[in-house]
């Protein structure tokens, strides 16, 4: 989980009062509608992970990622229908008055690239901090009141280096604003994510001349920016796959269910109590609601740990169905596999269900050392619950089931007899809903099933 917040730390610094209004004619010039579309190509290529995922994406763009790109747009991008470059439009046609304390900037700016600069030590009092680029090691220094004292030597920030006016060789430079702050090691394998490509593109191409890092990042930075939103993907489903799911009392939720059909109880729940690592569980009370005659149940729990805390897997089973409940996807593989091993084709599988509870990770979740636990309540239980089962009841009735002895129950409801079986056998699934079982309410609406035969 930390890594993950690692990956997502942002924040935008001071800008110098005449750069700043120098970005802010560019960003008026890129607005005009006809290089909107050389903006919108240019925001593909730096934000493209986010762009291709579309509105299904989990994650947005953060601000100083966006206000990176704008920079990308501004310094390096290169119209592809013949236009000037922003810069160029900017410097070269005169269509208003540029101060000449901001005209200075033209040329440091143009020359900017995106960089990933180490923060290297300083002494208490010094007017500069001073920064180490990863890619050459060329070494810069910023005014020391650009970066507060919580980022620490040794932290990596990807930004964008603007030298200051003057001689273009000085180590003096400053911020341009936005900057995404990465450790040490993410940002060692954020530099070889892009030098990977970078050697790629050079085999493709056919030769090494790509240049020198300089050169390379004021083509390529919108690599830089890509592989970072990768990352933070990356850290994203390292998080989600972390996240405990809890039931209102504390318990594990088992969100990954699975669901068979059989007609040999005796011999499913026999073959259950000698199933290694499955330990048969406390009945449930009898009542008016859940009371079927023929009911087991069975957990599987952490090795050496007989709280239910520790429940890693339940098997339930009924008359005529097993249901099988996990904490992952993972875990009931292994026991498909089991059952598979164990009871061959007595057991028909009739589907799964394998995605946890909708949830929209926050960058504060994303904050804690300990890994995220949710809390599933029981009305999103009962919506999980009902969704699976309105899938695989959905063609229940024209589905050939083992208790009707292979035929489907529509074809059996045709005779009085028929009807008379096909109703107790749906009386039974309702009593053992998985949703009664679980939370006390059903889940699923069983009079769906009697109409679908014609019962009612």
């Amino acid at each position: 989980m930390k890594l993950a917040n690692e990956r997502v730390a942002a924040r935008s610094v001071p800008i110098v009062k005449e750069l700043d209004g120098l970005l802010a004619r560019l960003d008026r010039l890129s607005m005009a509608p006809g290089f909107e579309p050389q903006r919108r190509l240019a925001f593909m290529r730096a934000l493209q992970v986010y762009a291709e995922l579309g509105t299904q994406t989990p994650l947005s763009p953060l601000p100083e990622e966006v206000e990176l790109a704008d920079l990308l747009l501004f310094a390096d991008f290169y119209p592809e229908d013949g236009q000037l470059t922003l810069i160029e439009q900017l410097r070269d046609v005169i269509t208003e008055h540029i101060p000449d304390e901001e005209r200075v900037w033209l040329d440091p700016l143009k020359h900017s690239y995106m960089d990933l600069v180490e923060v290297l030590p300083s002494q208490s009092g010094t007017p500069r901090r001073p920064l180490r680029s990863i890619g050459n090691g060329r070494v810069y220094e910023i005014p020391a009141e650009s970066l507060d004292r919580t980022i620490e030597s040794g932290q990596v920030l990807l930004t964008r280096l603007i030298r200051e006016p003057g001689d273009p060789e000085s180590p003096l430079a400053v911020l341009a604003g936005p900057l995404l702050l990465l450790s040490a090691q993410d940002a060692r394998t954020l530099y070889e994510q892009t030098a990977d490509e970078r050697r790629e593109m050079e085999v493709v191409g056919g030769s090494f001349e790509l240049g020198d890092w300089p050169e390379f990042a004021k083509r390529f930075g919108h690599m830089l920016l890509r592989n970072f939103a990768r990352m933070r993907f990356a850290a994203l489903v390292e998080a989600v796959s972390e996240i405990r799911y809890r039931t209102p009392d504390g318990l594990p939720h088992l969100y990954v269910i699975a669901l068979y059909e059989h007609h040999e109880f005796t011999f499913i729940a026999g073959g259950m109590v000698d199933l290694e690592g499955w330990a048969e569980d406390a009945p449930l009370p009898a009542t008016e609601t859940t009371g079927p005659k023929k009911l087991r149940r069975f957990v599987s729990r952490a090795k050496g740990d007989v709280s239910a805390a520790a429940t890693q897997a339940r098997a339930t089973v009924t008359a005529t169905e097993l249901y099988v409940e996990c904490d992952s996807r993972e875990r009931l593989d292994g026991i498909k596999h089991s059952l598979a091993a164990t009871f061959g084709f007595s057991l028909h599988f009739r589907g799964e269900i394998a995605q946890p509870p909708v949830r929209q990770v926050t960058k504060e979740e994303l904050s804690n050392e300990e890994p995220l636990t949710v809390v599933v309540s029981r009305e999103e239980d009962r919506a999980l619950l009902n969704g699976f089962l309105e899938t695989v009841y959905l063609e229940w009735a024209d589905r050939e089931s083992p208790v009707l002895g292979g035929e489907t129950p529509r074809h059996v409801a045709k005779t009085p007899a028929g009807r008379a079986r096909v109703a107790e056998l749906i009386d039974e699934m309702e009593r053992c809903d998985i949703g009664v079982l679980r939370n006390g309410v059903a889940a699923f609406d069983y009079s769906k099933l009697r109409a679908h035969v014609g019962l009612c």
